[in-house]
């Protein structure tokens, strides 16, 4: 009887958090604290064990994400876990495509919706690398920049601009960026620039 007990309470233990052993897609993107798109990722590269439904819907087991969550968050070896990037763009579309992207690639990532809020999140905790949008309301990417250098040292903190316009190259390498990228994005071109900023 007490054994009989004691396996419930186990179960009740596994079953924790929504009452699931099993996690749907989105489940296990809250659990990580990943966007879903970035947990796909992960999935069909690999990084995390996914079960398939006859529907064609990916399962996850907790174990496994907790297993995940303990390691170096899936990224290749040479590059240490906690190599962090901060996204600053106004354009939520595009932070979300960046943050997927560079989450699949095993990097942490935040997100500002503005440069006030970069630099608020700069006050948190500096990142390895800040990604800066150039055009922003309110203040430019080029303001914070100068804030950025300012605040933490011209070359503490790396920063990569980005614009759609192609001529502000040369002023993102005057004025002390270490990388510039012309928008629309070749996120083959940002993940590269990124791995080679932070030394991958």
């Amino acid at each position: 009887m007490q054994d009989d007990r004691q396996r419930k309470s186990a179960g009740a233990r596994r079953l924790a958090d929504d009452g699931r052993e099993w996690l749907t897609l989105g489940q296990a993107a809250a659990f990580l604290g990943a966007a879903q798109s970035t947990v796909r990722k992960w999935a069909d590269g690999g990084r995390v064990p996914a079960f398939y439904t006859p529907g064609g819907h990916r399962r996850f087991r907790r174990s496994d994400l907790e297993a995940f969550l303990a390691g170096p968050r899936g990224g290749p070896p040479g590059r240490p876990a906690t190599a962090s990037v901060l996204v600053v763009d106004d354009d939520a579309g595009l932070r979300e495509f960046v943050r997927a992207n560079l989450e699949a690639e095993g990097y942490s990532v935040r997100e500002a919706a503005s440069a006030s809020e970069g630099l608020a999140a700069l006050d948190e905790e500096p990142p390895d690398l800040i990604l800066l949008d150039v055009l922003m309301p309110q203040m430019d990417g080029w303001e914070m920049l100068r804030r950025v250098q300012e605040r933490h040292g011209v070359d503490a903190i790396q920063v990569i601009m980005y614009s759609g316009t192609v001529e502000e190259a040369g002023k993102a390498e005057a004025r002390g960026a270490r990388a510039f990228i012309g928008k629309p994005f070749d996120p083959a071109k940002l993940l590269e620039a990124t791995r080679q900023l932070l030394g991958s």
